[in-house]
């Protein structure tokens, strides 16, 4: 599906996950369909393996069988890992649904010791493809709309140009430099805290 343009209110199913122990065999993986960064419409969740490999098929099915499907234009993930080393290959995912995909990071990924962290795995080298497959990690500066600081933040895309990617996460980025429903999710997903 091809964005042709990014109204103020652009559907967006922004996806984390909760705290985990390595001990942990699951967590949970929220998800916060947003109206641009304005205000939320709903809130979604869905378990994954810790270090597993479900991540994709996992945040295909939440949105696959979510009443907001219909509205949704894009998805969000924070970073392409979820549960540890589940590994998204968002470029699957995108072409399941039908939706773009963007991944927003806070700091640059350092590849060289995620690259070493794999080794653990008998399928290091699978899962590094998939890390690779998910193309490169571009800057992009956002103003904190508290401080008026501009910050960097790191994305890659699936299935959207980078300059449509860019006024995505611009225009939900209403209440820190992150965009809104990664901040809501991510608040949604310290609530779990507790509960483990």
């Amino acid at each position: 599906m091809k964005l042709s343009q990014v109204k103020p209110e652009i559907r967006i199913a922004g996806f984390d996950d909760a705290p985990f122990g390595f001990k942990d065999r699951e967590t949970q993986l929220i998800c916060t369909i947003f109206r641009g960064g304005l205000w939320m419409d709903g809130v979604l969740m869905a378990n994954v393996r810790v270090d597993g490999l479900d991540s994709t098929d996992s945040i295909f099915g939440v949105i696959n069988g979510s009443s907001h499907k219909e509205q949704i234009r894009v998805i969000m993930l924070d970073g392409i890992t979820f549960g540890g080393f589940n590994i998204t290959d968002i470029n699957r995912l995108g072409r399941k649904v039908g939706l773009p995909v963007i991944a927003v990071v806070r700091e640059r990924p350092d590849f060289e010791s995620i690259r070493k962290a794999l080794g653990r795995f008998d399928d290091a080298e699978a899962r590094w493809r998939l890390i690779e497959k998910a193309g490169p990690v571009k800057p992009l500066e956002v103003k904190d709309p508290k401080t008026g600081i501009f910050k960097k933040i790191w994305f890659q895309t699936s299935g959207i140009d980078d300059e449509t990617a860019r006024r995505v996460i611009r225009v939900s980025s209403t209440r820190s430099f992150v965009p809104e429903p990664l901040r809501v999710a991510h608040l949604i997903g310290q609530g779990f805290r507790g509960l483990k």
